[in-house]
């Protein structure tokens, strides 16, 4: 700013003083002389209206009308978004069948439309969420709902996340189960919060508990969570979400159109259609 000011009095000096700068001994004024006052008079105008720009328009749309602003942001966001859901749009057409991998499915596995779910059972808006999709999905049959286990957040995140991939290997319905009750359920309580060296063990145990109230083999879903399988799905989960830009939870592509955050029931029944 301090910049601005000096150059613009330099260029109002330069405009009522700059015929100085062409003044000869001589009284007569040749066509030179005028062409090069009318440039330097034209320069620093330039410089004056740039400088006033400078000066007055962070004021207006900071004091007079931040409005506009907000507009701003609102419609680069806007842009942005559109460019992102391109990349989607393309990658999902092209690799659908791919991105499912070994990730669980809520509703009907068969339905036409599909929604994407990039999750963390240590979310609070994802359990927000969670909620509003398990409306939808027992509101119709034409829905699908595909579980992309993000763990994002270490020891809280780690051992549902592979036990609800794990539990599909046993039974699609029972990896369902598990996930539902991951999100009703508080997993973890702040005592086990206390002692964070034991904090991953603490919190798999309490997530067995949930896996044998869901009908789960137990024992076999303990290796089944070390395994290939799980390792390959969380892998993939990772994959995705650098493609897509994905920096947190909850995620969703619904079709072909993403959305992050903890939409509401409205705008997901709007982007089924």
């Amino acid at each position: 700013m301090t910049w601005t000011i000096i150059i613009l009095i330099a260029a109002i000096a330069l405009y009522m003083f700059g015929h100085i700068l062409l003044k000869r001994d001589n009284k007569k004024t040749s066509l030179m002389d005028v062409v090069m006052h009318k440039g330097i008079s034209a320069i620093a105008i330039i410089l004056i209206a740039g400088c006033m720009v400078r000066l007055v328009v962070p004021v207006y749309l900071t004091k007079t009308n931040p409005a506009i602003l907000q507009e701003m942001v609102t419609s680069m966001q806007a842009q942005q978004e559109q460019e992102k859901n391109k990349v989607v749009r393309k990658y999902v057409k092209d690799h659908a069948n791919d991105m499912i991998g070994d990730a669980p499915i809520a509703g009907n596995v068969d339905a036409t439309k599909t929604i994407f779910l990039w999750s963390d059972y240590s979310c609070p808006y994802c359990r927000r969420v969670h909620g509003d999709l398990m409306r939808v999905l027992a509101e119709r049959n034409d829905v699908r709902l595909v579980l992309k286990n993000f763990s994002i957040h270490g020891a809280l995140s780690d051992a549902p996340a592979k036990a609800v991939i794990a539990a599909k290997i046993q039974d699609n319905a029972k990896a369902v189960a598990l996930d539902k009750l991951l999100m009703d359920k508080e997993y973890y309580s702040h005592e086990d919060m206390k002692d964070k060296d034991k904090l991953a063990s603490k919190i798999e145990a309490n997530v067995m508990k949930l896996a044998k109230e869901a009908g789960l083999d137990t024992k076999k879903l303990a290796e089944d969570m070390k395994g290939d399988v799980v390792k390959n799905e969380l892998k993939q989960v990772r994959e995705l979400a650098q493609r897509f830009e994905i920096s947190g939870t909850p995620y969703l592509i619904i079709g072909e159109q993403a959305f992050p955050g903890a939409i509401p029931y409205a705008k997901i029944i709007e982007a089924l259609k």
